[in-house]
């Protein structure tokens, strides 16, 4: 299946930091691989988890993180057919990644309250 993201692979400098953010940059796709590596691994159990997040862009966003091989679809022959996503063996090699970004942010909240805190008692 051919890409249809026009800047997917625009990276003239072979840049590695630009090289992961075409492939996990944006708002969702962190999340996503969050959520699924979190046994959240079905399309309502992401709806759920990710309200905020049209259905639309959820299955753009699963159906690149399928392109890339981060994500498995998994279709299960019953009736009515299940849809499952799994991470993939190389998509787990994103999770230290995600938990990074996780560790800042739950820091830079905490920075961001004792912040707050300090600009109220002024």
């Amino acid at each position: 299946m051919a890409s249809s993201r026009k800047n997917k692979d625009f990276n003239p400098n072979n840049c590695p930091v630009t090289h992961c953010l075409n492939r996990i940059g944006g708002k969702w796709k962190p999340l996503i691989i969050y959520a699924v590596s979190k046994n959240c691994n079905r399309f309502s159990k992401l709806q759920k988890a990710i309200p905020v997040i049209s259905k639309q862009m959820l299955v753009n966003q699963l159906r690149e993180l399928e392109e890339d091989q981060i994500l498995e679809r998994v279709i299960y022959a019953e009736i009515p057919p299940r849809v499952e996503y799994k991470i993939t063996e190389y998509g787990l090699t994103l999770l230290p990644v995600i938990y990074v970004l996780q560790d800042w942010g739950l820091n830079d909240l905490k920075r961001m309250v004792q912040v707050s805190n300090t600009e109220a008692i002024r």
